[in-house]
């Protein structure tokens, strides 16, 4: 780490998440995924001394960055833990409580220092033990499920997190290979499994995807975080949230349009007046923003970024049933 706790780490599309909270300079804001506080360091430097930050990550040594930034900042409050829980930690004195935040931004990617920290064992190009977990004071780690669970939990969970097509092959391959102690181990049964099919390189990365978000529960997390950042925004406040593969995409893109469009309705079902949203899109026709070819050529890891924002709206979605005309079928 260097003197202000950060390592060498680039943040993707920094001015751009910045830029689409529209700051409010003494407002109240979240980093539900502090990380090493690049993103947070930016929105610092547009808040004046009257703005206040408070910065959320299940990461111990993401949370040890952000306690030496609150060390060297009183603006900033620090908490460890998961961003599904964020509505519990604004209780600190000056921090604004639910309702009254101007933003809250989420970064759901995995920072550098996790994947180039062969110990945690995030990355299939790294030797390392089978750990992948988020907060290593949970219990379950990537070594116990993949040497306990039944073919079609693996297959399963490769197939949905990972969008991996071979994923029954490479489950039944991992049960054969049993049992699997470190991550060159993983990624060797993996690369086998595939072979001759796909670029082995690429079923790595999906595989390891696939139980790292198993074993941190993050799609579930996210979809807890996304409810408790909207609900903690004050009108007019904004939720930005930065994702890096199709499986987290779509998830936030459904969840935003809920709150843009207002909730699925039966067809047949009679209604009087339709949903009022409760937000607005603020990226370019709700496909979001990507990261700009410069910056890919710069940082590689920003390649499959998406950024997608929203601006709560100052009254409350509602809807009604029409009431049943005489003789009308019961």
């Amino acid at each position: 780490m260097d003197r202000d706790g950060e390592t060498a780490h680039a943040p993707v599309m920094l001015e751009e998440m910045v830029e689409a909270l529209a700051v409010d300079r003494d407002g109240f804001y979240v980093d539900a995924t502090f990380g090493r506080g690049g993103h947070a360091r930016r929105l610092l430097a547009e808040l004046s001394p009257r703005g206040r930050l408070l910065a959320i990550d299940r990461d111990a040594d993401a949370h040890a960055s952000a306690r030496l930034l609150a060390k060297a900042d009183a603006r900033v409050q620090a908490r460890h833990g998961r961003f599904g829980s964020l509505k519990d930690y604004l209780t600190g004195d000056n921090q604004g409580g639910p309702g009254e935040q101007s933003g809250v931004m989420f970064d759901v990617g995995m920072s550098s220092p996790q994947l180039d920290e062969p110990g945690r064992g995030f990355s299939f190009s790294l030797p390392g033990p089978l750990d992948m977990r988020m907060d290593q004071r949970d219990a379950l780690t990537a070594r116990a499920w993949l040497n306990d669970a039944q073919v079609e939990d693996l297959a399963k969970v490769i197939r949905r997190y990972g969008e991996e097509r071979h994923a029954r092959r490479v489950a039944r391959a991992i049960v054969a290979a049993r049992p699997l102690e470190t991550t060159t181990e993983l990624a060797e049964v993996v690369a086998r499994a595939v072979r001759g099919t796909r670029s082995a390189t690429q079923a790595c990365a999906r595989v390891f995807q696939a139980v790292r978000i198993h074993i941190n529960d993050e799609l579930a997390e996210l979809d807890r975080g996304l409810d408790a950042g909207f609900d903690v925004l004050r009108a007019g406040g904004r939720l930005a949230v930065l994702t890096f593969h199709g499986v987290e995409h779509r998830l936030v893109r459904r969840r935003f349009r809920q709150w843009v469009e207002g909730p699925d309705l039966p067809r047949r079902l009679p209604v009087r007046y339709g949903p009022e949203p409760l937000a607005r899109r603020i990226d370019p026709v709700g496909k979001g923003l990507r990261p700009t070819a410069a910056e890919v050529d710069r940082n590689p890891r920003a390649r499959s970024a998406l950024l997608q924002v929203v601006e709560k709206l100052g009254r409350q979605g509602r809807w009604a049933v029409a009431p049943r005309t005489s003789g009308a079928p019961a």
